[in-house]
Parts: structure tokens; sequence; C-alpha cells
């Protein structure tokens, strides 16, 4: 019983050891981001988007990671009738983290960003601009496969969006969410440096 208690033992510290290398630590950097391509038709009807997001961070201290982000969205729409529709999207932003388990294989974080969008919708052969920003909050996990790449999900739980069209004496649209279904959920890779 005293060597299957020991052995037990033994194990879970070497499992902890390997757990702390394996996490973030002051000083450490990551890179992530996510890419996706979404087309549908039906008939006449066509809509293809893109999306690439990357993302960077370091750690300022054992639990702090603060960072930058850029994303692009490219999509085009048909119907078969009327003119196409083409938007563009671009967004620079700050996110900061709190992580709450850092140096370890599983960490649980929160994270608050804020970014800058611009939009450009072109319908036939005019376009029209838009600008805003946005503040959202999520919760996250991390758990690491290795010492240096982790898969990441992040629950998109609120969030604050606004956009004004690029004219004078324009309207803006306001968006807030409380995002509490599967949907709302991300999944990334991460690559810790």
């Amino acid at each position: 019983m005293k060597k299957l208690m020991f052995t037990a033992l033994a194990v879970l510290a070497f499992t902890f050891a390997n757990a702390q290398e394996e996490g973030f630590t002051k000083g450490s950097s990551f890179v992530s981001g996510s890419f996706g391509f979404n087309s549908e038709s039906t008939g006449d009807v066509k809509d293809n988007s893109f999306n690439f997001s990357p993302r960077a961070a370091y750690f300022l201290t054992e639990n702090i990671a603060a960072g930058a982000k850029l994303g692009f969205t490219s999509r085009k729409q048909e119907n078969g009738t009327d003119p196409e529709i083409k938007t563009n999207e671009f967004t620079i932003g700050a996110f900061g983290r709190y992580y709450f388990t850092p140096a370890t294989k599983f960490s649980v974080f929160a994270e608050l960003e804020l970014d800058y969008n611009t939009r450009k919708v072109e319908v036939g052969n005019g376009d029209t601009k838009f600008n805003g920003f946005g503040i959202g909050f999520a919760p996250g996990v991390n758990y690491f496969l290795n010492k240096n790449f982790a898969i990441e999900a992040t629950w998109g739980a609120l969030n604050y969006r606004t956009f004004k069209q690029d004219v004078s004496g324009a309207e803006s649209t306001d968006n807030f969410n409380i995002g509490v279904n599967l949907d709302d959920i991300n999944f990334g890779l991460v690559y810790k440096f």
C-alpha cells in the first residue's frame, strides 16, 4: 500500500513539474489568431466570406498579459438580379488578459478588449464607409499540448459595438450583446515563445 501511495505521489509531482514548464510565465509572449472561410449558395444567390485575425501578447507580470490584434473580413453577396454587395472591414485593437493559473498546463483567464473598426460597403458603382469601436469581455481557457503549443477557447460573453456612417449627420448603430449560447465559443491555437 505504501508503494502504491508513493508511486501515485511521485506521478502527481512529476505531472505538476512538467505542467509548470508548459505554462506562461513573466516575460513569455504568444501569438494566436483565427482564420475562416464560408461559402453558401442557393440557385443564383451566393454569399462568400473570408476573415483573418492575428494577435500577439506579452506577459508583463506572472498573471497579466497585454497585446495587440488586427482583423480583416471580406464578404461578397450576389443574388443574380441586383448589383452585388461587397463588404470589407478592418479592425485594430488592444487587449489585456488576467490569468488565474498562468504557470500550469491548464490556464483560465479573463480578457478585456478595445477595438477600432472601419468598414466599406460597395453596392454596384457606389460605396458607403463606416467607422466604429467596440469593447468586450470574455472568459477563456488554454490547454498546453506541449511546451510551445496550446489550444485556446474563449466565450464572447459581453460586448458593445457601435458603427456610424462616415457622413455628416449620420446616426450610429449600437449593439449590446450578452452571449450565453454555444455560438459564442471561439477555438484557436496559441504558440508561446
